[in-house]
C-alpha cells in the first residue's frame, strides 16, 4: 500500500494515504486530523507502506492545497498570536488555574482548537461561552500533560541540544527512577529532570544496553576476586568496563572488568565467573 509523509504544525509527522494524486516532495496537501482541517507539506516521495498493522488506520489525503487553502492558512498564522493574548486575557478575567499553550484555528475556520495545562479539573464553561461568542466558531479545550506542553513549547535540553521532543520522539516512553540508577547517573532531579519536570526521556535511549551488559558485571557492593585478593566493589563502569574495589586494611584499587577472575553478588550471594575475561581471551586469540 502506497504511503505519504506530511509534516504538519509544531513539527509534527503522519503517514497519510495518497489516494490516486501524484505528489512530490514540498507539496502542499489538505489533511483531516483529530484538530479538524490542517495544510501540511509532503515529505519526500510516495513510498510503500511495510507496516501492515498501520494500513487500516491510514488516513487519505481530501487534496491537494489550493489558492484557497493557502490564504487560509496564511490568515490563521497572523491572526493566531492575537487570539493566544485574547485567550489569556479570558482565562485570567475567569479566575481560571490553567496555563495556556496554544490556541490553532482549523483549515476552515470553523473551530477554535485551546490547549492548555492544569493541576486539576477546570471549569471552563464560561470561558467557551465568552471565546465562542468572540471568535464565531466552535470551541475545543484540550487539557495536556507537562511532556506535551514541553514539546510544543520547545527549548534546550541539558546537553546544549534542542529537546528531543521537539525534534524527533513521537511518543513518550515511561522513564523510571530504576534506569537512571542502572545507569549509575545522579538522583539530583534537577540533573535528570527535563524543563517538564519529569525524567528526562534520554535515559531510555541506553537503557537496555545498561541491562545487557550488567547482566554479567559486578555492581555496587558485590565482591569481587583478583590477583590481588577479594574486594568490596566501590564503584563501576559498565560502559568503559571499569571497577573501584576495596581490599581489607583499607586498600583501595582500580581495575578492569577482564581482571577480575569471579565475584559474589550482595544480595543472592551467587558466584559468577567473569565472561569478559574469557571473551577477552576469545579475541586476543583470534587476532593472533
Amino acid at each position: 500500500m502506497n504511503a505519504v509523509k506530511v509534516k504538519l504544525s509544531k513539527n509534527r509527522i503522519h503517514y497519510y494515504n495518497p489516494l490516486d494524486f501524484k505528489l512530490s516532495d514540498n507539496d502542499f496537501v489538505v489533511i483531516e486530523t483529530g484538530k479538524g482541517l490542517e495544510l501540511g507539506t509532503v515529505i519526500g516521495e510516495i513510498f510503500q507502506l511495510q507496516k501492515k498493522e498501520r494500513i487500516a488506520n491510514l488516513k487519505p489525503v481530501l487534496r491537494l492545497a489550493n489558492s484557497k487553502d493557502i490564504k487560509s492558512y496564511n490568515q490563521n498564522m497572523l491572526e493566531e498570536p492575537e487570539i493566544f493574548i485574547r485567550c489569556k486575557e479570558k482565562i485570567k478575567t475567569n479566575k481560571l488555574d490553567m496555563k495556556l499553550i496554544s490556541a490553532e484555528l482549523t483549515l476552515d475556520r470553523t473551530k477554535l482548537v485551546i490547549e492548555f495545562e492544569a493541576q486539576e479539573r477546570v471549569d471552563f464553561r464560561q470561558l467557551v461561552r465568552e471565546l465562542a461568542e468572540e471568535f464565531k466558531a466552535r470551541i475545543e479545550l484540550k487539557q495536556i500533560g507537562s511532556r506535551d506542553s514541553a514539546k510544543q513549547l520547545g527549548g534546550l535540553g541539558p546537553c546544549g541540544l534542542v529537546m528531543c521532543c521537539k525534534t524527533h520522539l513521537k511518543d513518550f516512553e515511561n522513564v523510571s527512577i530504576k534506569m537512571a540508577k542502572n545507569q549509575n547517573l545522579s538522583l539530583n532531579p534537577q540533573k535528570i529532570s527535563g524543563t517538564c519536570g519529569k525524567l528526562l526521556c534520554c535515559i531510555v535511549y541506553e537503557d537496555e544496553t545498561y541491562k545487557e551488559l550488567r547482566v554479567n558485571f559486578p555492581d555496587l557492593g558485590d565482591y569481587v576476586t583478583t590477583t590481588e585478593g577479594t574486594g568490596k566493589v566501590l564503584s563501576s563502569d559498565v560502559i568503559n568496563g571499569n571497577l573501584k574495589v576495596k581490599y581489607p586494611e583499607d586498600k583501595i584499587s582500580f581495575h578492569k572488568i577482564a581482571d577480575v577472575i569471579s565475584f559474589k553478588r550482595r544480595k543472592s550471594n551467587e558466584v559468577v565467573a567473569n565472561v569478559y575475561k574469557k571473551d577477552s581471551k576469545e579475541n586476543n586469540e583470534g587476532s593472533n
